[in-house]
């Protein structure tokens, strides 16, 4: 009799054995949207088949197991010699297996490429985003490679492979390979020119020895790291080996991991160079244009990344409030409740709406679609990334106490939220870059509102957003001071101009209200209140 107590009921069931992507209704249409016819069918297969990986039990399980198991740094063996090795719990190989072999690396070779792996990156994401580093800058590394064609011609098909081989070894004798980064000092941050680490030349062309310091290095056990580095010529872009090709290891001693904010599954690390080889990458002075289409590629992996949370945050909250019970009635029923919801599901499908568009500009690769990757890369990576925070903590509030526990994945989800906003230049590097595109590049702004105004004269709050942005743009007499302001209205315009155009009425409609329009308040859950409310909730519902 007592057990009877303990009869658990009106609990939510676990959101698991579903597809991700399938049950993503703005990720499959955009997806839809932007691949071509041939590769189509193709495409949407594969997702759909990642999509199940990733809302599997036993997925889902290796991601809890990677985040209850952070690495573990070993400066030395058993012996004494000195190794700087990070030990990982199995469950984060077997995800970053996943994540090579799904493709999250091999972007740049295949059609369609950027907009197959931007919505492979997003369901990727909601299973644990801490492998997302290493898969992220290893993609990104490839562009700054290409400046150099030899060492392109070396080490993109080895960044590319769809491979996982974790073993330290030489390059040279493995099937694939993962990079990482090693930009910033203690001293600057993200002003990288007061950067202080040496760059001796050595007698072989092209090769140096580095001596300095590294604030953040990101996934230190990765195969390669792109390096800046002060050379007699300037600040300089350098590619630095973990193990040489004579099998012996480069001279890379981890002083600690990161106790930091976000995943706990990753590491990030400070780092000393003492005579460790590097090989140059691009002339010497040259660092930061080198190394920009690496930051570029980066910046929208924030995007993405802050997209895939958002989607995931929503699923658990829709998920949630459509079984469980309250004052009579679903919680999903209840008006408020449902406000709240369809805010959020507005907020997550304009993300993943605006973060597939980037993608598929880059696959285009058209002067125009470069030019407007110019703006708004650092437009959207400033505001998406700043909206994953108050999205995820409304998310879990959603949930009430059982949102407030770590085995709800809520948490989880809420300390990774700040991240993409921090990572490759915080908010204020992302407003003043858009500025420097709106001052140096004409043709930047020019595509921009070419994209916008495809959307011209189908929402009338849409069209005065765009009339007040113009304003905005024609006064840029101590513009600095308001660079906040201006980027945050060129991602809300080019945002609604995508869901006016592209997503179903209602959706686009409550958005145009409530971003554009003025007709909606500081915090979730104050759109306009009308029945529509309800199929924009019902279209966000993990049901596939």
């Amino acid at each position: 009799m007592a057990g009877s107590t303990h009869t658990v009921t009106n609990q939510a069931p676990p959101l698991v054995q579903y597809d991700v992507f399938g049950a993503d209704r703005a990720l499959v249409e955009a997806v839809e949207r932007h691949l071509d016819p041939e590769v189509l069918e193709e495409g949407l297969s594969e997702l759909s088949g990642l999509g199940r990986t990733a809302g599997s039990a036993q997925v889902q399980e290796w991601g809890a197991q990677a985040d209850g198991n952070p690495p573990r740094l070993r400066t030395h063996d058993r012996y004494g010699h000195r190794i700087d090795e990070v030990d990982f719990h199995p469950a984060w190989h077997r995800l970053l297996g996943k994540g090579v072999s799904a493709g999250l690396t091999a972007a740049w070779g295949r059609p369609g490429g950027h907009v197959r792996r931007a919505a492979a990156f997003l369901v990727w994401t909601q299973v644990e985003a801490g492998n997302g580093g290493p898969l992220s800058m290893t993609h990104a590394a490839v562009p700054a490679l290409r400046t150099d064609p030899e060492l392109a011609a070396e080490w993109e098909p080895r960044l590319t492979s769809t491979i996982y081989d974790r073993a330290l070894r030489p390059p040279g004798r493995k099937p694939g390979a993962l990079f990482g980064t090693g930009v910033t000092e203690k001293q600057g941050g993200s002003d990288v020119r007061t950067n202080t680490t040496a760059a001796r030349p050595l007698a072989e062309d092209g090769a140096y020895e580095l001596t300095g310091h590294k604030w953040f290095c990101s996934a230190p056990m990765s195969d390669a790291f792109l390096v800046l580095a002060q050379a007699p010529g300037g600040l300089t872009c350098f590619l630095v080996p973990r193990v040489l090709e004579d099998g012996t290891r480069n001279v890379f001693l981890i002083q600690r991991l990161k106790d930091k904010l976000g995943n706990r599954s990753n590491a990030s690390a400070e780092v000393e160079f003492a005579g460790t080889w590097a090989r140059r990458v691009g002339e010497e002075g040259r660092g930061v244009r080198t190394i920009v289409g690496m930051v570029a590629a980066a910046r929208l992996d924030c995007v993405l990344g802050s997209a895939g949370l958002m989607r995931q945050a929503v699923a658990q909250a829709v998920h949630h409030c459509a079984h469980r019970e309250a004052f009579g009635g679903r919680l999903v029923d209840k008006p408020l409740m449902r406000n709240v919801l369809a805010d959020l599901a507005l907020e997550s499908e304009a993300a993943t709406t605006l973060a597939l568009r980037l993608a598929a500009a880059y696959d285009d690769g058209g002067e125009q679609e470069r030019a407007l990757l110019r703006i708004a890369v650092p437009a959207a990576k400033y505001w998406v990334t700043k909206r994953c925070a108050p999205l995820a903590v409304e998310a879990a509030e959603c949930l009430g106490g059982n949102g407030y526990v770590e085995e709800s994945g809520m948490p989880r989800l809420v300390r990774e939220s700040p991240l993409n906003s921090i990572w490759e230049g915080a908010g204020n590097v992302q407003a003043l870059d858009v500025l420097r595109a709106l001052r140096r590049e004409p043709a930047a702004l020019d595509a921009y509102l070419r994209e916008v105004g495809r959307a011209r004269g189908a929402d009338h709050r849409l069209d005065g957003a765009i009339k007040g942005l113009l304003t905005e743009l024609a006064d840029l007499e101590g513009v600095e001071g308001r660079a906040r302001r201006l980027t945050e209205r060129l991602a809300l315009v080019l945002q609604g101009s995508l869901l006016v155009r592209y997503a179903p009425p209602q959706v686009a409609d409550a958005f145009c209200a409530a971003r554009l329009g003025g007709d909606g308040g500081a915090a979730f859950g104050t759109l306009p209140y009308t029945p529509a409310l309800a199929s924009v909730v019902e279209r966000a519902r993990p049901v596939s």
